[in-house]
Formats: C-alpha cells, sequence, structure tokens
C-alpha cells in the first residue's frame, strides 16, 4: 500500500458523494456486503448474495452496481478496505483495485493492530478479527460479538482489545436450507418466531425447532462463553459486552435476546474503516480520544435491560 494514506471528506459536494471515499468491502460466503465511509461513518451500505465463481469483471460490475443505487460509483472511491473470506473473490478486488489504480488493504492477521492470542492466527476468518477490532474501539472490553451469518460465530475480546478465540456453529440458515434439502416431506419455511415451542402441523414444529431451538444454542453459548471470558478476565459477568451483528441480527428474534448491549448490523464496515485508519496513521483513530468513531455506535439499537427501566 502507498504511504499516502485516504483522504476522506465531507459526505456530500452538490448533491453528489465527494470523489474521495472509502470503500469497506466484507465479502462472506452467503453475503457481499458493502459500505461507503467517508469521515468517521458508514453513508451508505448495501448487500447483495456472493457469487463465489464470479470473474474480476462480474465482481466489479456488481459493486459499482451496489454503489449506484444511492448514487455514486467505483470512480467515486479512492481506497478499499477488504475482508474476504473467499480466496478467487479476494483474487478478483486485487484486480479491480490494481486496474482502477485504488489502494487497497487486506485484513489479514498479519497486520491487524491488536493482539491474537489462538493457536493458530492466519486461520481466524478475517471479519471476525475485524469484529474483534470494531467492538473493542467502539464498546469496550472485555466483548463477545456474535456475528449472525453463513455460520454463527461467537468471538471474544480481552480487557486489552486482544483477540482470545470463540465459537462456531452452523448458521440458522444453513440448518433450515439441509433440512428442507435432506429430508423428502419437509418444506422451506419462513424464520418467524412461533408463539409456542409445541407445533401443531409442520410448519410451526419446524419454526419452533429451528428459530426457538437456535435462540437456545445461542443463548446457552452465551451464557459459557461469557462466564468463561469474565473469569479469565478477572471481572463481573455483567462487564462482558455482548455485541450482536451479521446479515440475521435484524430477525426479532435476535433483538429479543436476553443480556445483549447492541446490534450493529454495520460493524465490520465500521471494523474495516477503523483498520484503514489505523493503516494510514489517521491521526484521529478511534480509541485514542472522545472524538472520531468512538462516537459512531449510536447508528447500532442499544438494548435496555429490565434493571434500566
Amino acid at each position: 500500500m502507498s504511504s499516502r494514506g485516504p483522504v476522506l471528506r465531507s459526505r456530500f459536494a452538490m448533491g453528489r458523494y465527494h470523489r474521495t471515499m472509502l470503500l469497506a468491502l466484507d465479502i462472506g460466503n452467503t453475503n457481499i456486503t458493502l459500505g461507503l465511509v467517508q469521515g468517521e461513518a458508514v453513508v451508505a451500505s448495501r448487500r447483495a448474495a456472493t457469487q463465489p465463481s464470479a470473474p474480476p469483471d462480474e465482481l466489479e460490475l456488481l459493486i459499482d452496481g451496489l454503489l449506484r443505487l444511492d448514487g455514486a460509483s467505483l470512480a467515486d472511491v479512492t481506497g478499499i478496505s477488504l475482508a474476504s473470506v473467499v480466496p478467487a473473490l479476494t483474487s478478483g478486488a486485487e484486480t479491480i483495485a490494481e486496474r482502477r489504480g485504488l489502494q487497497l488493504l487486506s485484513a489479514t492477521a498479519a497486520i491487524m493492530p491488536i493482539p491474537i492470542r489462538t493457536d493458530r492466527p492466519t486461520e481466524v476468518g478475517a471479519d471476525r478479527l475485524v469484529n474483534a477490532l470494531a467492538v473493542g474501539r467502539l464498546y469496550g472490553a472485555p466483548a463477545i460479538v456474535v456475528d449472525f451469518g453463513t455460520a454463527t460465530t461467537f468471538d471474544c475480546v480481552a480487557r486489552d482489545g486482544g483477540y482470545i478465540g470463540g465459537a462456531i456453529a452452523p448458521g440458522l440458515e444453513l440448518g433450515l436450507e439441509a433440512l428442507a434439502s435432506r429430508t423428502a416431506r419437509l418444506p422451506r419455511i419462513e424464520l418467524s418466531q412461533p408463539t409456542k415451542a409445541i407445533g401443531t402441523d409442520t410448519i410451526s414444529a419446524m419454526q419452533s425447532g429451528v428459530v426457538l431451538g437456535y435462540r437456545a444454542l445461542t443463548l446457552g453459548l452465551l451464557e459459557r462463553i461469557r462466564l468463561e471470558l469474565a473469569r479469565s478476565e478477572k471481572v463481573e459477568e455483567s462487564s462482558v459486552q455482548i455485541v450482536l451483528t451479521g446479515g440475521l441480527s435484524a430477525a426479532q428474534w435476535v433483538r429479543e435476546l436476553p443480556g445483549v448491549d447492541a446490534i450493529d448490523s454495520e460493524l465490520t464496515l465500521k471494523g474495516l474503516a477503523i483498520l484503514w485508519a489505523v493503516a494510514s496513521g489517521s491521526p484521529a483513530v478511534p480509541g485514542q480520544n472522545d472524538a472520531g468513531w468512538t462516537g459512531s455506535a449510536a447508528g447500532s439499537i442499544h438494548i435496555i435491560s429490565e434493571n434500566d427501566r
């Protein structure tokens, strides 16, 4: 990456995006999520299905098309901060950056500005590390990030911001797809929470098993992980921040999970912007003062506990 850092300025110029903007690009197994970043804000974000075999030209058309939904284009971008778990599309993003003359920063364990205390740091997904960086800067630590995606990941951050591991479970939609595709008579159903656990027909029984069952899985893992993290960090369990993110974090049953401090669907995009700021030597790196990205968590959903009401 060039030594000349990105210049991120005001959001609009004469009703259009200013030409100096960062593209935060999160390429997952199921979805590609992107955000336009200016200053300390994600000013627009979009999501599309991942096509793992898409060549660079198709990936470029997809990204440009998503940006145009918000009145912008790849021509307005001067840098790309990338987290990808799909190697072919990682290469495609690098090709796009090269031929457009864009700086590209690819999130890896080697460049993360936080300690990574796992047995094999290079095996940890880039998105998980970026989430760990973001949650420590925006919400404080120790913390647990639960990312509801193709897989549901539980990632733990120590008091000093270091990433210390977590858990991986099959995602909710993955389990539902397995039920429908591996059985002869079970249909594909809507992911809505039933009013009771005892289903009286096939659909309500499946909704109970899938949605209520997954809710129980999430809460059970969170309870155990939170206890272990609190003990290892020598803090009260109530001091551990729990932040939810990912494509399914907006579901009603997720919003009703007890013990959650915030739901931030753009956590990964914000983490990519923070990583870019750190790598480019920004004078206002989040977490070092009271301004900038420290306040960006205001865009998330903060949960009010029963004790606060």
